[in-house]
């Protein structure tokens, strides 16, 4: 029997312990809904891994996460701890990719309207709130490929660009400058 919280615990930011984890989870699918469950921990430190573990199994296999949509998309608000907000920034990219740019039919047969507007949400408030510069970049590519279908997010991303440009680093106004280009 795999103690899942133990493995967990075990799992570093390095990349070779992160595939192991991500490994262990597609071996063990049944293990996916108490991964989402840990990830829910919002206040402890073994989010934060689980975070890094999700986001690499989603990396692999993206479709592992699909049948668990309802529990990721009412997890994002409430992550809010730096190590987990950008791992959960990274995944809703993955699906946003995937739905509008690589067009995978199971993606765009799961994610459904009510997820993109949960997704949408809070990539806004991701880009906002005072988060570091990688999910305010991933929040950035979701928001614009949203804006694709939703006619108000383009309007609202290009406010919220140029309000918050000055005050960003280097990173977000190279970003920044990208997706206005493209608006």
């Amino acid at each position: 029997m795999i103690n899942l919280e133990e493995e967990i615990r075990g799992t570093n930011h390095s990349r070779e312990k992160r595939n192991h984890f991500a490994n262990l989870i597609l071996q063990n699918p049944e293990l996916l809904p108490q991964l989402i469950e840990i990830c829910n921990l919002v206040d402890d430190e073994i989010s934060c891994r689980a975070s890094w573990g999700l986001e690499f199994l989603c990396k692999k296999e993206l479709e592992a996460i699909l049948p668990y949509l309802d529990s990721f998309v009412a997890l994002l608000p409430k992550v809010h701890q730096d190590p987990a907000v950008r791992p959960m920034a990274k995944i809703c990219e993955y699906l946003i990719l995937a739905y509008y740019k690589e067009k995978l039919p199971v993606v765009r047969e799961m994610l459904s309207t009510i997820h993109l507007e949960k997704i949408t949400e809070t990539c806004f408030d991701w880009l906002i709130s005072d988060q570091k510069v990688a999910p305010k970049a991933y929040s950035m590519t979701s928001l614009y490929l949203l804006g694709t279908e939703f006619d108000w997010i383009h309007p609202e991303l290009k406010i919220t660009l140029e309000n918050n440009y000055h005050d960003g680093s280097a990173a977000y106004k190279a970003r920044s400058r990208m997706i206005l280009k493209k608006i």
